[in-house]
């Protein structure tokens, strides 16, 4: 994909999936202007939350190629510094498609795609 503007991810969106397990893992990202992100995963049961991670970090766009840095976290009410010597806390993906519904990329190493959709900002945006 060319000419991905690093614009068009401002904002809040939002990915859900269930695993073979019957585990539902939700993604919420929120992209800033000034480079910084968001992302909460939670992972549940129809019964309870089983896990819910925040992590804070800084993100940008060169090209094709999306990228984050994972600056910490927050897990379980426990704040973490990010190792940033550890290669697990920087990330590469090619944009497969953006627009202004959906962010679709693959990551550079494992080859994993995901489909992130916007999320509306206010109520009643059709």
């Amino acid at each position: 994909m060319d000419n991905c503007k690093r614009e068009q991810l401002f904002g809040s969106w939002f990915r859900q999936e269930l695993d073979k397990q019957g585990v539902q893992h939700s993604e919420y990202a929120t992209f800033s202007e000034d480079g910084s992100y968001e992302f909460t995963f939670i992972s549940s049961t129809q019964a309870s939350i089983v896990e819910q991670v925040i992590e804070y970090g800084d993100w940008g766009v060169v090209a094709d190629v999306h990228f984050t840095i994972t600056q910490s976290e927050l897990i379980e009410e426990q704040y973490f510094d990010a190792d940033l010597s550890q290669e697990n806390n920087y990330h590469a993906y090619r944009i497969l498609q953006l627009n202004n519904h959906y962010f679709e990329y693959q990551h550079l190493v494992s080859n994993e795609i995901y489909l992130l959709k916007r999320t509306m900002s206010t109520v009643g945006n059709c």
